[in-house]
């Protein structure tokens, strides 16, 4: 298959995922172990020139043995989205090369997986990997619409208009447990121009002193769930007014049964989708709104320091990162893992898009037009191309719910200071070391602006 020869690979990091023994079960009820398959780059650290391929060199075991019975069948795709070749191969019990190329920006991924003798599939055996080619020169599928910003712009004049009003709460337990010493705890609803105010915990640290503390917004991923009261602790802790606020306005530190209703029967099934067809009843204009009020209540808070306004999340939080930073020239520090909703119209140019796969396509397989126009107003290409913040943000290599190469066409935009954290054998995910390295990066623009100011 051609691949259309318009950019030039630059450079190759390759990845594997190596799955481990899967326990299957025979008649008798005894486990039986599959065999693994571990993917990996040839020459992980080699440079490619225009058009050289990527090899990985993949092995079959079981229980550590080399194994010879059955076939591996791969696909090798543009990171998911079109495939380039796919075979099935004998087992002989020595390793596979498999060699491919792109000739364009983005990211060569091969997935291989276990056929026994029998044809059966057996996917617990599926592994994966990817080859890096010149992600810094992704760009969007599709320009802003000339009216994003005049669209935002009204958006946010209708919010000014509404008083920011808080009502908060104070609690001395969360989840059971007493509030710690030195930090006060609020359960905080802040008035929007919607239905569904800003809902979160607040907390801060006792009798801290007018200007002394810089702020920091966390905001969640997809799904349903209330905020936590715990993350806004720990950023109390570290000396910030730390506002977590659940994604979609709703009551917080309600039972479990609460949100899985909500999100299986409720208003938010399906919320990703709903109002995609208007910009102005699309279900994010309210999210996105909500950060800004949000904004808006940690900015007026006379502890404000001034100087630092953080906003931090991943996937869909790492979303709203992108987006509070696009709108609100306030916010000096985004990070954003593994961001979702970017690219949208990655399928312009025969490229995945990131999470939710906004537009649908039509029974002629082409892009919805009304979705597709919608979607470039939630586009987080755009609102990164509008950031001007110091920014922080990770990619998986092997992630196909935000793909690596819709993170990149967002990241390339960003204006600011940046930083890009790759991790070759991560899907989707926000691991500890990444969440800790987000933070060091949030303190250590903390002490740049506070020297900046001195």
């Amino acid at each position: 298959m051609k691949i259309p020869a318009f950019a030039i690979p630059l450079f190759l990091t390759a990845v594997s995922i190596g799955q481990g023994q899967v326990a299957g079960q025979t008649g008798s009820d005894r486990k039986v172990a599959l065999p693994k398959v571990s993917i990996h780059a040839d020459q992980p650290d080699s440079r490619h020139e225009p058009g050289t391929p990527a090899r990985f060199r993949v092995e079959v075991t079981l229980e550590g043995a080399p194994l010879d019975t059955g076939s591996l069948s791969y696909v090798l795709s543009d990171d998911g989205y079109q495939p380039i070749e796919s075979e099935s191969l004998p087992l002989t019990g020595q390793p596979i090369f498999i060699e491919g190329k792109l000739e364009r920006s983005g990211f060569l991924r091969c997935e291989a997986q276990w056929v026994a003798n029998d044809g059966q599939v057996k996917k617990e055996t599926r592994s994966v990997a990817a080859a890096a080619y010149a992600p810094e020169k992704i760009t969007p599928s599709r320009e802003a619409p000339q009216d994003f910003d005049a669209f935002w712009s009204e958006q946010k004049a209708r919010l000014a208009a509404i008083p920011v009003e808080a009502s908060l709460a104070q609690l001395e337990r969360s989840d059971s447990k007493p509030v710690p010493d030195g930090v006060e705890l609020f359960d905080l609803k802040v008035r929007t121009d919607a239905e569904w105010p800003v809902s979160g915990y607040f907390a801060r640290p006792k009798a801290a002193k007018a200007g002394s503390l810089p702020a920091v917004l966390w905001t969640h991923g997809a799904g349903v769930r209330s905020a936590s009261a715990w993350k806004a602790i720990n950023g109390a802790q570290n000396g910030f007014l730390s506002l977590d606020i659940n994604a979609h306005g709703i009551e917080n530190g309600k039972p479990e049964d609460y949100y899985k209703l909500l999100e299986s029967e409720g208003r938010l099934k399906n919320y990703r989708y709903q109002g995609r067809e208007n910009r102005d009843g699309m279900y994010f204009r309210g999210m996105f709104l909500r950060l800004i009020r949000a904004i808006d209540f940690l900015t007026s808070q006379s502890e404000w320091d001034g100087r630092v306004m953080a906003v931090v999340g991943h996937s869909q939080g790492g979303a709203q990162a992108l987006a509070a930073g696009g709108l609100d020239s306030r916010v000096t520090f985004i990070g954003a893992g593994v961001p979702a909703m970017c690219d949208h119209m990655g399928m312009m140019r025969r490229r995945i898009s990131g999470w939710p796969k906004l537009v649908p396509l039509l029974p002629d397989g082409k892009p919805d037009p009304t979705v597709a126009e919608v979607s470039r107003y939630f586009d987080g290409v755009n609102f990164a191309a509008r950031c001007h913040a110091t920014a922080i943000v990770s990619v998986g290599f092997i992630d196909t719910t935000c793909p690596p190469t819709s993170c990149y066409a967002a990241f390339n935009q960003l204006r600011g200071q940046v930083e890009i954290i790759n991790e070759p054998e991560m899907g989707h995910d926000a691991p500890e070391r990444i969440q800790k390295a987000f933070f060091e990066a949030l303190q250590r623009h903390v002490e740049q602006r506070k020297s900046a100011a001195d």
